[in-house]
């Protein structure tokens, strides 16, 4: 049975980065050999110690460094996929040339609405918000070299009401998070084969 092991970029609190680790707990070829962040307050570090999974704190420097960065991933580590959660910075050209459409990242939004430098978090659900839309969701794309703007493999949507603040969007979006990207995840990897 082939392996498939998942590296997971995170730069903030590591909710998705932990239930993609968990719910890989069930399906013993895959796994995930290290969350790579940026941030050294990132609470993905405390998340990744507590399930044993090894983090690797580096600067954006290093990360935009081919000599540092692909050695560590693809030697030591020797990740077949990349996934971004909750990963804010651009993925430099060589990782993207290293991994073609081996990596994926997921969007608070309905793309290619609301993308773009600058869209993540509250800023997305609040301009949601303030233009009106009926829905928001999830978007699940591959990995370019430009913001939010390759192929989308997977969407899921859900109503939002007038009544709904900025953080109820979120709150919305958040389950649909936890729902469906672990799983798409798991399907992409195996049908690239």
């Amino acid at each position: 049975m082939k392996s498939y092991k998942v590296a997971i970029f995170a730069s903030g609190s590591g909710t998705n980065a932990e239930n993609i680790i968990r719910y890989f707990q069930d399906y013993p070829n895959f796994s995930v050999p290290v969350v790579i962040t940026n941030n050294s307050d990132a609470g993905v570090i405390e998340r990744a110690k507590k399930l044993q999974i090894p983090c690797e704190i580096l600067t954006v420097g290093d990360i935009n460094t081919s000599t540092i960065i692909l050695p560590l991933l693809q030697n030591k580590y020797e990740a077949t996929h990349i996934v971004l959660a909750g990963y804010l910075k651009l993925i430099p050209e060589h990782i993207i040339d290293a991994y073609p459409k081996k990596i994926l990242n997921i969007h608070p939004a309905l793309l290619p609405k609301y993308g773009g430098k600058g869209m993540y978090g509250s800023a997305v659900h609040r301009s949601v918000k303030e233009n009106g839309e009926i829905e928001s969701g999830i978007s699940i794309h591959i990995v370019s070299s430009h913001y939010d703007s390759g192929e989308i493999i997977f969407q899921a949507t859900s109503p939002i009401v007038a009544e709904d603040s900025p953080k109820d969007i979120e709150k919305k979006v958040r389950q649909l998070e936890i729902k469906y990207y672990p799983q798409v995840i798991r399907n992409w990897c195996l049908q690239k084969e």
